[in-house]
């Protein structure tokens, strides 16, 4: 097949060398990617968007809804309150409506203390679970392995709870005192508000709630390691790298976004958990002093230890005013993990 071309305008000058001008391809029309250009859309794609459209919709009503009831009943009982919300830290006294006295900065103190001490502990097992499951491990065990880390998040709150009361801290109570009494110099392993050796600090807390959050952090991360290109994993092994070389420059960065996103789901998992600390930590009435051995209480334990008194609307309405940072608090973190993986992407 031969190319018409146009001589009408070829060069005098380039006669008789076999050179012409071609006549231009046209510009072929962009593509519309909208479902309601070019073409009849059909009813059900009209319903599966609208139905997509509502759902998102409803989420964000809900989100409201809660966080407007939220602020609702918590200021008459803010109204009310005599002390600075923020920055008290005493014992809560509810008992006169008229003239409460409560405040958060105790409550926020223990639960980020006890649940970034969590993501500590929980975040390098959870890594080397997924590197091993995914890189190391034969089909053969890492499919039964990885159905045995994700069975630790059906295990129910409370169980962990009296697991780690009564069966954890016995275990880990020489080393809690060998901390104690040789690494006393540092603040995070001084004497506390708790007794060492009854297992109910932040300690034995912190433990516990590592590994209820372990299995979010392991599966996130476990989906995105899997999904490296293999393309990049068979070059850098092509080119002399060992295993762990092809961890640590292919795996590793592509899938850090992933890791960081799963990490800050087990933290909004630990600035939540309620049952399992209600039963490990046990109450104060002394300030928290960021020891390991402090004992306290976190909002959720608060709230669920104080539910006799909702049936009055003021007092519940000082637990809801908790509830309320608690519920910004989960906000502020799940922000932050979106950022990071946005700026991870971008990099």
């Amino acid at each position: 097949m031969t190319r018409s071309v146009d001589v009408s305008n070829a060069s005098p000058l380039g006669a008789g060398s076999g050179e012409a001008l071609a006549t231009p391809f046209p510009e072929p029309s962009p593509i519309s990617t909208d479902p309601g250009k070019g073409g009849k859309v059909r009813i059900g794609d009209r319903l599966f968007r609208w139905a997509s459209e509502g759902a998102g919709i409803l989420v964000i009503a809900l989100i409201g809804a809660i966080g407007f009831f939220l602020v609702w009943r918590a200021i008459p009982a803010l109204a009310r309150n005599e002390e600075n919300f923020f920055l008290y830290g005493g014992n809560w006294v509810t008992t006169d409506t008229s003239a409460m006295h409560f405040g958060i900065l105790d409550l926020l103190q223990v639960t980020v203390f006890v649940s970034v001490f969590a993501l500590l502990l929980a975040m390098p097992v959870a890594l080397g679970i997924a590197i091993y499951l995914t890189q190391y491990a034969h089909k053969r065990v890492s499919g039964p392995l990885a159905y045995m880390v994700d069975l630790l998040a059906a295990v129910p709150s409370i169980i962990y709870g009296v697991w780690g009361l009564y069966v954890l801290a016995p275990v880990i109570k020489p080393f809690a005192v060998w901390l104690n009494e040789n690494l006393s110099w540092l603040f995070l392993f001084q004497t506390g508000t708790a007794s060492v050796a009854g297992g109910g600090t932040i300690f034995t807390a912190g433990i516990v709630l590592a590994v209820m959050i372990l299995p979010i952090i392991t599966a996130v991360t476990r989906e995105v390691f899997v999904q490296t290109p293999r393309g990049q994993i068979e070059a850098a092994l092509a080119l002399g790298a060992t295993r762990w070389e092809v961890v640590r420059t292919t795996v590793l960065p592509f899938g850090m976004s992933g890791y960081i996103s799963g990490a800050m789901l087990g933290l909004g998992r630990a600035l939540g958990e309620t049952i399992a600390l209600l039963i490990i930590l046990r109450g104060t009435q002394q300030a928290f002093g960021w020891s390991l051995f402090d004992g306290g209480y976190t909002f959720a334990s608060l709230i669920a230890s104080a539910a006799s008194e909702f049936n009055d609307q003021y007092k519940a309405g000082a637990y809801i005013a908790a509830g309320l940072v608690l519920f910004i608090l989960t906000f502020v973190v799940n922000s932050l993990a979106r950022a990071a993986v946005a700026g991870k992407g971008k990099s």
